[in-house]
């Protein structure tokens, strides 16, 4: 079966001696393996094609009951260019291209989630770095994956905020005051409690969640904070 879809690349490795094999996140079929035959060849057309957070639109061959489909051709969409020239952006965005590798199931579509991995790698590429779009697009992507934390504001942290962080473009999100950065981090310590529970073993990618202050110094109120994080397991709970 031949069949044309969008794809960002989420991460490739080498197959035998000229080929290679990637995990994508297509728009029509969702998270799928793709071999590209003859890439690692000098004259391949198809080398840029298997790049990471590249996006195009390929030319696809499965085999009836197969798990893996062979890319034959394309267009690119765009490979982001200014990604690739500031080491924070390109470990930021092959962040986003891991958690969509981790925590999306295997030929399951979702549109929508295809559409917050472009848009993010869109706003990365075309706007200045900001430290925000990590925890954002984990609570988005959380939120699409059925665990549905956006109305439910954790640790104490005010409810426009929280809508910001699950709605507002990425770039917009700058926080900056004092209260700011303490929300931000504890919007931070959800997504690393998410993480622990849901992976199996630690993420690659250069880790974009760490707190910058610790949770234990940003409590005004200890008990409540405790009485909150009791909260946590049972919140992050698919619905």
């Amino acid at each position: 079966m031949y069949f044309n879809d969008n794809i960002i690349v989420l991460l490739r490795r080498h197959f035998r001696e000229r080929d290679r094999m990637v995990s994508a996140y297509s728009l029509n079929h969702g998270r799928i393996v793709l071999r590209f035959p003859g890439v690692n060849k000098e004259a391949s057309k198809l080398k840029a094609f298997s790049e990471p957070f590249v996006n195009s639109e390929v030319r696809i061959y499965f085999r009836t009951n197969a798990s893996i489909g062979c890319a034959t051709g394309g267009n690119l969409t765009s490979v982001y260019p200014n990604l690739r020239k500031n080491v924070r952006k390109t470990n930021l965005a092959l962040h986003f291209c891991e958690l969509m590798h981790r925590l999306t199931p295997e030929q399951s579509p979702n549109p929508n989630k295809f559409y917050l991995l472009e848009n993010s790698l869109t706003e990365l590429n075309n706007f200045k770095f900001n430290e925000a779009a990590a925890p954002a697009f984990l609570l988005r992507l959380m939120q699409l994956s059925g665990f549905g934390v956006a109305e439910k504001p954790l640790l104490n942290i005010p409810a426009d905020f929280w809508t910001a962080l699950h709605k507002d473009d990425l770039h917009n999100l700058a926080f900056n005051t004092a209260e700011e950065i303490i929300y931000l981090n504890k919007a931070r310590y959800v997504c690393k409690r998410f993480l622990n529970k849901y992976l199996t073993y630690p993420l690659n990618t250069i880790n974009e969640l760490d707190l910058t202050i610790p949770l234990k110094e940003i409590g005004h109120n200890t008990q409540q904070e405790k009485q909150a994080l009791t909260v946590l397991e049972e919140v992050l709970q698919p619905v």
